[in-house]
């Protein structure tokens, strides 16, 4: 192996070298059991994740389908009504909400989200609106945009 090599070029030096050996690939697979159940753990948190709010969008569906038709409804009051109305029945059972009027109504809204716009305030309107040429208060979609946004079903917990 004592060739002499200064009488080569480079390019019949470059020739003479021999291949680097490659190493073997790294495996990509976690390396023990205890990864291997973190990852499990993580699957199942995402899983659940997913899975809950997946069932609150469906739940918050007429939400949504409510604030899209105040969006369309152009501010008539007899259509802000209607839809206050259908959105409480789709929230509350229909036996506590479909019976109520005037100020059972007015207190049913008050006590479902919590404030006191609708018995003493624009939505006040909302009990003889329907049934009048009177003038829509200003503030009364924002109120009635607000109360489909915050009111709370039987069951339902602030998050």
């Amino acid at each position: 192996m004592n060739e002499d090599l200064s009488q080569l070029d480079l390019i019949e030096l470059l020739q003479r070298l021999e291949p680097i050996a490659e190493p073997a690939p790294v495996s990509l697979w976690p390396q023990t059991a205890a990864w291997v159940w973190a990852g499990l753990v993580l699957l199942l948190i995402l899983a659940w994740g997913l899975r809950r709010w997946l069932l609150t969008r469906r739940a918050n569906a007429y939400r949504r389908a409510a604030l899209a038709e105040i969006a369309a409804s152009d501010r008539d009051p007899v259509k802000l009504a209607a839809i206050l109305r259908r959105t409480a029945l789709a929230a509350f059972p229909r036996t506590r909400v479909a019976g109520l009027h005037g100020e059972d109504w007015l207190e049913f809204l008050d006590r479902s989200y919590g404030g006191q716009g609708f018995c003493n305030g624009p939505g006040r309107a909302l009990a003889s609106i329907p049934y009048s040429e009177t003038e829509i208060p200003p503030d009364l979609e924002p109120l009635v945009v607000e109360w489909i946004k915050q009111h709370r079903a039987d069951g339902e917990t602030q998050s």
